[in-house]
């Protein structure tokens, strides 16, 4: 089984910039999710490649997550005709201290919002704390990329914007 250990922040400011070693636009849609599954199915295109993902659905920072490579142009024609709202954003990857930061600056309904994600070897690995990473948000639902298909950072209200629990 491949478990998939990721903690996300909120990123406060633009120091992160100069870090970027690279990035790349990515747009996904969903196939399939909650609250029917205990999984969401997405499909996802970044430049000359693309996936097909399978993660499970409960929040946290540990989850089961599969993931398939499959033709782009299978996966252009399943974001036309079969995932309702799509996410946008520019991944940027930023190293810091031999760790690897994924950067996602989102567009679209999601414009404002800027997320890092690392992903590590065990729940309580180590990991640099660089100036610029905010607000732990692991375990709030909303933040993650199916909730924002649905339910995009512009719609949120100053409260889901600040509160610390989902």
């Amino acid at each position: 089984m491949a478990t998939e250990i990721e903690r996300k922040f909120l990123v406060v400011g633009d120091a992160w910039r100069g870090q970027v070693a690279r990035g790349e636009a990515m747009v996904q849609g969903y196939l399939a999710g909650p609250p029917a599954a205990r999984c969401s199915v997405r499909v996802r295109v970044a430049g000359d490649h693309a996936w097909l993902n399978i993660k499970s659905a409960h929040a946290g920072i540990e989850r089961d997550e599969y993931e398939y490579a499959v033709p782009v142009t299978d996966a252009r024609r399943m974001l036309d005709t079969l995932a309702g709202d799509v996410v946008e954003k520019v991944r940027h990857h930023v190293e810091v201290g031999g760790h690897l930061f994924e950067v996602d600056e989102f567009g679209g309904d999601n414009a404002g919002l800027v997320v890092a994600e690392i992903e590590l070897d065990a729940v309580d690995a180590a990991f640099p704390r660089p100036p610029w990473l905010g607000r732990e948000v692991s375990h709030l639902a909303r933040y993650y990329n199916l909730n924002l298909a649905g339910h995009p950072y512009a719609c949120w209200s100053a409260v889901e914007r600040n509160a610390d629990d989902a």
